[in-house]
């Protein structure tokens, strides 16, 4: 590995999903840990947002020696200033989390910034094994504990998944200690956003299965019994229209669609 590779790691306020407090997003203490692990000296961790966060101490106590934030107003749109920094920064490597515990959280930010840098993306990254010769090997994380090995060439950005190595712990003192460079930027009004509605997700409620069983043989036999899904059917050979058709009539069946 070149003895520097600059790397770039995007930072987010995270939010507890219990406590709903403020806090170290998941995936972006992954995203910093894994720039760390790359290159310390020539890592730079960007938040643009509200430079007056206290999470942002969160992060700069991972062993931080400055923070960079590109101070945005609370209805503004990150993804301009982002873009033309990263521009400027002769950066070779972009980390992120796969999306935000806050704000939009829709993951779409990574897309755009690579589409608008006509950059390549690498989602849900678990490792960065490599670099060298204008070039890296990342392994991807893939469901079931699966991993597979890709190469993509400089400058790329990735997503950085939960399989990738757990954050460190921060420390409160050297936190406090460490530089937070604002750059002075222009605040870009998201003008979309000031006309949506906001409200609290609500988890769909999932359907229980009734068991009708009088003893509890029966009733741990019901438990433990794997589910048999007899009511699919294969559609190869059909028509698209029918094929909709029997999308439709199982939506109607449960109750998705009325």
């Amino acid at each position: 590995m070149p003895p520097k590779v600059n790397v770039v790691s995007l930072v987010s306020v995270g939010r507890h999903p219990q406590s709903g407090r403020s806090r170290r997003a998941e995936q972006d203490g992954r995203a910093v840990e894994l720039g760390l692990k790359l290159s310390k000296k020539s890592l730079t961790v960007v938040h643009a947002g509200d430079s007056q966060e206290p999470v942002l101490r969160q992060y700069a106590g991972m062993g931080l020696d400055s923070l960079t934030v590109l101070p945005q107003a609370a209805d503004g749109d990150a993804l301009p200033v982002l873009v033309e920094f990263l521009k400027n920064s002769k950066a070779q490597v972009v980390l992120t989390g796969v999306r935000a515990e806050s704000g939009e959280s829709s993951g779409m930010l990574p897309y755009l910034l690579a589409e608008q840098l006509g950059w390549p993306l690498v989602p849900r990254v678990a490792e960065i094994l490599t670099i060298k010769e204008g070039a890296a090997e990342v392994l991807l994380a893939l469901p079931r504990g699966q991993r597979r090995s890709v190469i993509v060439s400089l400058p790329f950005i990735a997503t950085v998944d939960n399989a990738a190595a757990e954050a460190r712990q921060t420390a409160f003192g050297p936190g406090l200690r460490a530089d937070l460079k604002v750059l002075n930027v222009e605040s870009v009004t998201d003008d979309a956003m000031a006309t949506w509605q906001i409200s609290a997700a609500k988890p769909r409620p999932k359907r229980l299965k009734v068991v009708k069983a009088k003893t509890a043989a029966d009733r741990m036999k019901a438990a433990t019994a794997k589910p048999v899904g007899g009511g699919g059917k294969v559609m190869k050979n059909e028509t698209a229209a029918e094929k909709a058709q029997a999308i439709f009539d199982l939506l109607l069946e449960e109750k998705v669609v009325r």
